[in-house]
Parts: C-alpha cells; structure tokens; sequence
C-alpha cells in the first residue's frame, strides 16, 4: 500500500481557520479573548502552525525544512509578543530567512520533479 497523505496542506488549513476565526471574533464581539488580545492570538496560531511543521518535516527526515518551519515560526511569534521595534524587526528578520528558505527550496523541489517526470 502506497498512499500519500498531504498534511501540510491540511496543517496550514488548519492554522489559517483557527487564525481567521480569532480575527473574527476579535472583530465581530471585543478586542480580548480571556484577556489576550485577539490579534496576537490570530498570530500566535499561525505561528504554532509554523511550529507544528516543522514538526510534521522533522518526523519525515526532512530536516531542512523543519528547520527552515522551526525559524520561521520563531519569528512570527517573536512577533506577535514583540514589544519594541527591535523585537518585531527580529521577528521579521527570522520570518523572512525561514520562509525564503522555505519558497527557494519547495521551487527547487517542484523543478526537479519536473525534470525527472520527463
């Protein structure tokens, strides 16, 4: 049996709806959600889902990219707790080197398939 399971797809899915839904509930009923505010909870998830695929990669030996997950997800946190410029610019400087790994790498992979296919 050889089945595939996209998981990442569905992680992301995932992370993006309870994301979606905390803005929304930030919007439509207060600003807080047992005293957070929603905003940085909407970040956090996204975050966490960084941090979950990481996971998901590192347990399918691709280390390079729960690395690159790992970083980027640190960087999203950073910045939804960051309270200067500083720590935000951090954040973002770590958001950009995970995910550019991330894009660079899954195009990469797409090309060779690609090439292998024909």
């Amino acid at each position: 049996m050889d089945e595939t399971v996209d998981v990442q797809a569905t992680t992301i899915g995932v992370g993006t709806v309870v994301a979606i839904a905390l803005l929304g509930y930030g919007a439509a009923v207060g600003d807080s959600l047992l005293g957070a505010d929603t905003t940085t909870l909407a970040v956090g998830a996204f975050a966490l889902t960084f941090v979950a695929l990481a996971v998901l990669h590192g347990a399918y030996g691709r280390r390079d990219f729960a690395a690159a997950y790992g970083v980027a997800g640190l960087g999203l946190g950073l910045v939804a707790v960051a309270s200067s410029g500083l720590g935000v610019l951090g954040g973002y400087l770590l958001l950009a080197v995970g995910g550019g790994y991330v894009a660079v790498a899954t195009i990469r992979a797409r090309d060779d398939a690609r090439t292998l296919a024909q």
